[in-house]
């Protein structure tokens, strides 16, 4: 996944190469402008500013330059202080970004097991955080977050000249009007939509989740299944759904809506599905058993479940 600050390197290089009398690598310029709309975007932003820029390299050159133009053996040195001209531009360019992305003012924040939040970012984009979630946010850019633990629920205005983008781990997904569900733990990435479309990896597989529908991904591959819409952040209501999960995986969604330590037993195998409040559990952890049909220890302050 390419970010921001990469994709803005990515259109300094074409910018230079593709000044280049020589330049004969169109069709690989087309692909790489066509496979991102933020491509086209920091592209068309290099060659404004440099075009600018150069102009007024230009008016301020010599004052003779008009002289210099009607000779030919003047006219090459002429284009190559020029070219330097541009070459300074786009350096300044680069460094402006550059800048720009050291500006960033970062601030995480965290949920404990068992808590919610809810941050809003501006009129509309509404980020609620599940328990044993962090997310770190931009003071700077409202149109930006990482999800680095946990589960968040986004309900996002779109804005389609500056798409609202979460970055979750190597991967970037890209709202297109959306209300979706990220979960982002030690089994992987999933995305649920609601409403709107979300684009997935869009630097990448570029896969595009529309609702009813959650992408889940690993590092090897990634899957898209039907889920149901009222399904998609139920868990700020005290609502879990769980369809052919692992015990693991029970015990990680458990420990992170109610706070109580759960946890998988050693070895344990089973495709595990049903739909639960959480509330009840809170006052009898071991009541989670004959809900989804599982097997209860108590250990210490640990509740151990199992397939039966």
């Amino acid at each position: 996944m390419a970010s921001d600050g990469t994709i803005q390197e990515q259109a300094l290089d074409w910018a230079v190469r593709a000044g280049d009398p020589a330049f004969a690598d169109w069709e690989a310029f087309t692909f790489w402008l066509e496979a991102d709309p933020a491509h086209a975007r920091a592209y068309d932003e290099v060659t404004a500013a440099v075009t600018d820029a150069a102009g007024l390299a230009a008016a301020s050159g010599p004052a003779n330059d008009d002289i210099v133009e009607e000779y030919s053996p003047a006219l090459r040195p002429k284009r190559m202080w020029l070219g330097g001209a541009v070459a300074a531009c786009l350096a300044l360019v680069g460094a402006v970004w550059v800048f720009q992305g050291e500006r960033r003012d970062l601030y995480t924040v965290e949920t404990a097991l068992g808590e919610t939040r809810a941050v809003t970012l501006d009129a509309g984009t509404r980020i609620e955080l599940a328990g044993g979630t962090a997310v770190v946010f931009d003071r700077n850019d409202h149109r930006f977050a990482q999800l680095d633990k946990g589960q968040a629920l986004f309900t996002v205005r779109h804005d389609e000249a500056n798409p609202f983008t979460v970055t979750v781990g190597d991967k970037q997904l890209v709202d297109i009007g959306t209300v979706f569900d990220v979960r982002h733990d030690d089994k992987g990435l999933s995305v649920a939509v609601s409403e709107g479309a979300v684009q997935f990896d869009p630097a990448g597989a570029d896969v595009r989740v529309s609702p009813g529908e959650v992408l889940r991904s690993t590092d090897a591959a990634y899957t898209v299944s039907k889920i149901a819409s009222a399904q998609v952040g139920e868990w700020r209501e005290g609502r879990l759904t769980f369809e052919a999960a692992s015990p693991t995986e029970v015990a990680a969604q458990l420990r992170r809506a109610t706070g109580i330590d759960y946890a998988a037993a050693p070895g344990g195998s089973g495709n595990i599905s049903g739909s639960i409040l959480v509330a009840p559990l809170r006052k009898d952890p071991a009541a989670i058993g004959p809900l989804l049909g599982l097997s209860v220890k108590a250990q210490g302050d640990r509740w151990v479940i199992g397939a039966n």
